[in-house]
């Protein structure tokens, strides 16, 4: 049955490719193209998914490494997360969360507050990443008017932070090329150094730059002042910035100093959460932290529904209740709130997380990053990062100075293209290779991963030896 299926997917896969590459270059425009090529784009077509692979338009049977988009933690074509949605919609396609609501928002709602750190239990859901940051910055900026300081709205990020696409999401972004042909709110974000290691000064230790970071966030705090700062926003682990792995201790720090001047602490795990480390949450199990606000999304849902969401600390919530403000209204809210099909979804995806998948992510991730490690073997990669089942491989053209591939700073689209041929999915990030793959991966299938990647490289290493573009 397997092999039937397997030659289904391929012929299914092949006659449609030509077809749907024409009609999205006519009519679709994909995300972040660039204006050469915007509405007029076919990207790589991908025709079905069977748990750790995924099968493209010309039938090659991939490793899915970027879990998609670090979201299909459960893997591709689960028959249980299929079967709730299925049930759900027959049941409730939809309600208006304005003036009705639904079960399995509320069960949810309640399940997630129990895995949250502190007094993080109240939950606003939204439709994915950007709008759950969204709504955590529209909530501080909420509850700093209630509570009569209308100058407490400067969010405080960092360099190398990608934190969504929306308006105000999209303004904490510090990532290269992000924001050279966007607008944004500039006028409401300060930036922080990106906490990343491997890019501190030279001869600097680790310790001595955590020190370092966590002094410019106290500078920053007396310069801007403290009455108008009103939150810090922060992956616990930098995603698509490059999986940046902060400093031990650095958090702590930073939490400390949100505390000690009435800045809340907003943890953004959209990617972290929902089994990526090993945990439903990774600021206190992992970091140590319990923030006032973690946002969600992703693997809430194993990335089967659009969802996401903010958890809030009780004493938030209990502060406005007892304002001098009580019409005060938080004027927010989504169509897809506390959606009951990916509310439905979520409370089954995290019985599938709790009964086993997160046991098994957390023994298997050091298997994960011992292996992906040894790529370090190849004189393109720079340094192998990564916690949990998270990891990244950074290219460099010169291990002494570290320094990118500036001359070809696409590099990991040349990796990924090889790597494609040979099996498996990469996430390019212009001179890096993130990997990010379902939680059930097994080891035999890292090795395999692991094996492609090297081949990956060592082929990309030929090519730009053979074009004059390297030396190494």
């Amino acid at each position: 049955m397997a092999a039937i299926r397997k030659q289904s997917m391929v012929q299914a896969g092949r006659p449609r490719a030509n077809t749907t590459e024409e009609i999205a270059r006519r009519h679709l425009l994909q995300p972040w193209p660039v204006a050469g090529s915007i509405g007029a784009e076919a990207r790589g077509l991908i025709g079905e998914g069977d748990g750790i692979y995924v099968v493209d338009g010309e039938g090659r049977r991939l490793i899915d490494g970027p879990a998609g988009m670090w979201c299909t933690n459960v893997g591709h074509r689960n028959q249980e997360l299929a079967g709730v949605m299925y049930e759900q919609a027959m049941a409730l396609s939809y309600n208006t969360p304005w003036y009705t609501m639904n079960e399995p928002s509320a069960a949810l709602a309640a399940r997630i507050a129990a895995h949250a750190p502190g007094d993080l239990d109240h939950v606003f859901f939204t439709t994915g990443g950007s709008s759950a940051v969204e709504t955590a910055l529209r909530f501080m900026q909420f509850y700093n008017n209630v509570r009569g300081r209308p100058d407490k709205k400067m969010v405080v990020s960092r360099g190398g932070a990608y934190h969504g696409s929306t308006y105000l999401s999209a303004s904490l972004n510090g990532r290269p090329r992000d924001r050279d042909w966007m607008d944004g709110a500039d006028g409401l974000v300060v930036k922080l150094s990106c906490p990343d290691p491997f890019r501190r000064p030279a001869g600097m230790s680790v310790e001595a730059f955590r020190d370092l970071l966590v002094q410019e966030f106290r500078d920053t705090v007396e310069r801007i002042g403290p009455d108008r700062i009103g939150a810090f926003v922060g992956e616990p682990v930098m995603a698509s910035g490059g999986v940046i792995v902060p400093p031990e201790g650095y958090l702590p720090a930073i939490r400390d100093i949100c505390r000690e001047n009435d800045i809340l602490f907003i943890a953004d795990e959209v990617v972290t959460a929902f089994g990526r480390l090993g945990h439903v949450f990774a600021s206190k199990d992992v970091f140590g932290i319990e923030p006032d606000m973690i946002t969600f999304a992703k693997g809430v849902t194993s990335g089967y529904f659009p969802l996401g969401g903010v958890v809030i600390s009780g004493a938030l919530v209990e502060e406005m209740r007892r304002s001098n403000h009580a019409d005060a209204m938080f004027a927010h809210g989504l169509t897809y709130s506390s959606h009951p099909v990916g509310c439905a979804v979520a409370l089954k995806n995290l019985d599938l997380l709790e009964n086993g998948i997160l046991e098994h992510a957390g023994a298997i991730a050091p298997y994960f990053q011992q292996r992906l490690k040894t790529l370090e073997e190849l004189p393109l990669v720079g340094e192998v990062r990564g916690l949990g089942l998270m990891a990244c491989v950074e290219c460099v053209a010169d291990r002494e100075s570290r320094n990118p591939l500036a001359l070809d700073n696409e590099v990991g689209k040349r990796i990924d293209a090889h790597c494609h041929e040979l099996g498996l999915l990469v996430r390019p990030l212009i001179h890096m290779c993130v990997m990010s793959p379902p939680l059930i991966i097994t080891r035999d299938q890292i090795d395999d991963m692991v094996a492609i990647l090297h081949e990956g490289i060592s082929r990309t290493m030929d090519d730009l030896r053979a074009e004059g573009l390297w030396q190494g």
